[in-house]
């Protein structure tokens, strides 16, 4: 196995039209872990405009990234993992859309997210554990971004800030734009990518991904939600 320097655990898309819309379009198969070729569309400049996402493939984070404590290692971790999401049962979801979300265009869920939110929760608690604590420099990394107090809250007890009652489920498809480039991109990828949506969405796993020493992130286990 690759020596992967961080881990995470993701919803991912299984293979099918989405997930290999998602690999062209970010230049990077998380499954596969090699580059994908960017789709041509007019108009747009898809490696400037995926540069930041890329490294993560298609996905949405449930717990984010995190260093193996000390006294932990891969094995008992990709063990938790599989028990915690054996007793999850799939969750159903109204759909996705694709939003303007914080100034990044992103998949987000349509309809009532609690049960997906409660599914995050119990991965975030449950591989706790695992987790070693965040660098001096990934705290004020993260606090760069103006936290509440609730989000600063959370960064201390949880390694990061957007959990629990802060978790938004999205799938990342740009970096950061400015307004009216989000519109421009926006019209030009939702007849692409509208038609590959799932109605209803379901999740029936997740997967621990790890990242590798460039920096890439890899798709190592798919655990089936099967509670």
């Amino acid at each position: 196995m690759t020596d992967f320097k961080r881990f995470a655990i993701y919803y991912a898309p299984e293979a099918g039209a989405l997930a290999d819309f998602g690999a062209a379009w970010l230049g990077w198969d998380l499954t596969a872990g090699r580059p994908g070729t960017h789709p041509q569309i007019d108009g747009l400049d898809i490696a400037a405009l995926t540069a930041t996402p890329r490294k993560y493939g298609l996905h949405a984070t449930v717990k984010p990234p995190f260093r193996l404590a000390e006294g932990t290692d891969f094995k008992a971790l990709s063990a938790a993992a599989q028990t915690l999401c054996a007793a999850q049962p799939p969750v159903r979801l109204e759909g996705l859309a694709l939003t303007r979300l914080g100034g990044f265009l992103a998949l987000t869920v349509t309809g009532d997210t609690t049960p997906l939110g409660a599914l995050a929760a119990t991965l975030v608690r449950g591989l706790d554990d695992f987790r070693a604590a965040p660098t001096d420099a990934d705290l004020i990394r993260r606090r760069k971004a103006n936290l509440s107090d609730r989000q600063e809250a959370l960064l201390t007890q949880w390694g990061y800030p957007y959990v629990m009652e802060e978790f938004r489920f999205h799938i990342t498809l740009t970096g950061r734009l400015i307004k009216t480039e989000a519109e421009t991109v926006r019209d030009r990828l939702a007849p692409i990518v509208t038609p590959l949506l799932p109605t209803p969405f379901i999740i029936n796993d997740l997967c621990l991904v790890g990242e590798d020493q460039a920096g890439m992130f890899h798709l190592i286990h798919r655990y089936a939600l099967s509670g």
